[in-house]
């Protein structure tokens, strides 16, 4: 069984002294790095919710500029492509043009070529027909 006597009054005192130190030496540190780790803690997932809520804006910004550039470029394109179908064309017209003036010239020149040779056949009609007179009835015409 247990005495009670006069030692058990010290053995209550020293266990609350224990208990002070304790308390004072180990427990109260422990709890204010338990306090501190809770305060880091809660400020790191303060700082991630900003960091997502940031790097989303910025993942809408930059799909936005993606869009814009995508549809500038489209455009830019389009502008592009519609120049060179004006200037294809201008080409094709210029080319047309100058293949009628070389034609027309040509016409022009075998014409001319042809008149000179008719002239110049009807000149010669005459003696041809003497000549084939000749030839076909064997006498001069």
């Amino acid at each position: 069984m247990v005495n009670v006597d006069g030692s058990i009054f010290i053995q209550i005192v020293n266990f609350l002294f224990l208990i002070w130190i304790l308390n004072v030496i180990l427990y109260k540190p422990v709890r204010n790095v338990l306090l501190q780790r809770k305060g880091k803690i809660a400020g790191l997932e303060n700082d991630i919710g900003t960091c997502s809520e940031e790097s989303k804006k910025k993942k809408e910004a930059f799909s936005s500029g993606i869009k814009e550039a995508r549809t500038e470029g489209l455009k830019e394109k389009n502008a592009l492509l519609a120049a060179a179908a004006n200037q294809e064309k201008e080409m094709i017209r210029e080319i047309n043009e100058k293949a009628a003036a070389e034609m027309s010239a040509l016409r022009d020149k075998i014409a001319k070529d042809a008149d000179e040779v008719r002239a110049s056949l009807l000149k010669e009609v005459d003696v041809f027909a003497k000549d084939i007179g000749l030839k076909i009835l064997g006498r001069v015409v």
